[in-house]
């Protein structure tokens, strides 16, 4: 296509051209860990992480507006596929970053289009739900509580009652979304999955991180949820930590059982649920005052960091030999 800086018949074309959804999920991986970063004080890193995953997200915006025009039917194939929705994810988690650092209107108009995208892809999606699928069938959970997340925390920073009160909606659909994904996701990605199967996990830490933010957008001047609902947000959030923290044991453990060294794409979606359950536990800790739940946060966040820079070596050790090998030809 004209403009796009490259031939598709070039190994860096073909290669941008033939990029499989999967690979998206860098995207809210590296932002994730920006987030992650900042909330135990590296604020360097966090924001050289954040650099990345704004201009991977600039780059992909930029594919998917060319498919959009110009490459109708692969779009349309795509964007019924559960990955397409990684695409919310990605825009709200870089909007939670920016509100963390008062860029309130950046993170405004990118919560304005995470919330234009996600009935348009969530109903594509689920037009395509079957039975036995693998993790990405959860990303209709995380996209629906990415919103939440940006909208409770741009709804603390900014007192804005209403936005609160529709994020809490739809963090409860977000939890009927999880149990719907359930019951459609095929068990044995537990132990034969290529990565992605971590979702399964992550959905339930951005969750729980959703509701931290939920608890910290309630103020004395606000006056959000009653005494009641205060308390049943904050049992739910418990309840949705430990269970990621016990997904997360469980994925752990089978991929210690049954090894998967090589590269693969999918892994981004391995190290995204790894940012997001250190990013939950360290929000929660502070959300509930548990000082200790710092610790293992950070030693989670560590290890997703670990994590984010094997799979980005594994990429980068692919794409080397892929464009070492058509160069030869």
């Amino acid at each position: 296509m004209p403009g796009t800086g490259t031939s598709p018949h070039s190994p860096i074309g073909a290669r941008w051209a033939g990029r499989p959804p999967a690979a998206g999920a860098a995207v809210p991986a590296t932002g994730i860990l920006s987030v992650g970063l900042d909330a135990t004080g590296y604020d360097v890193l966090s924001r050289i992480a954040l650099v990345a995953a704004g201009a991977a997200w600039l780059g992909l915006a930029a594919d998917f507006v060319v498919r959009l025009l110009w490459d109708r039917p692969r779009w349309v194939a795509e964007a019924g596929t559960p990955g397409a929705l990684m695409a919310v994810a990605a825009t709200t988690v870089l909007g939670i970053r920016f509100s963390t650092l008062g860029w309130q209107p950046l993170a405004e108009a990118l919560l304005a289009l995470a919330a234009l995208l996600w009935p348009v892809l969530l109903v594509l999606v689920l037009r395509h739900w079957r039975r036995r699928m693998p993790g990405p069938v959860f990303l209709a959970c995380v996209a629906t509580q990415g919103l939440v997340v940006l909208g409770a925390t741009l709804a603390a920073a900014e007192a804005t009652a209403w936005l609160a009160h529709t994020a809490l909606v739809l963090f409860w659909l977000g939890l009927v979304l999880y149990v719907l994904a359930l019951t459609r996701f095929d068990l044995r990605q537990v132990t034969a999955g290529a990565g992605d199967h971590w979702v399964a996990g992550g959905a339930l830490g951005i969750s729980a991180l959703a509701g931290s933010r939920l608890i910290v957008a309630d103020s004395a001047g606000l006056y959000l949820w009653s005494g009641d609902d205060a308390h049943v947000l904050r049992t739910v959030t418990v309840a949705l930590l430990v269970l990621d923290l016990g997904w997360y044991a469980v994925l752990l453990v089978a991929e210690l059982c049954r090894p998967r060294p090589r590269y693969d794409v999918r892994r981004w979606a391995t190290v995204f649920p790894m940012g997001m359950t250190a990013a939950a536990t360290l929000s929660v800790a502070d959300a509930l005052d548990v000082p200790w739940l710092r610790t293992p946060g950070q030693v989670l966040l560590w290890i997703a960091v670990a994590a984010w820079l094997a799979v980005a070596a594994g990429a980068v050790t692919q794409a080397r030999a892929r464009f070492g090998a058509a160069a030869r030809r």
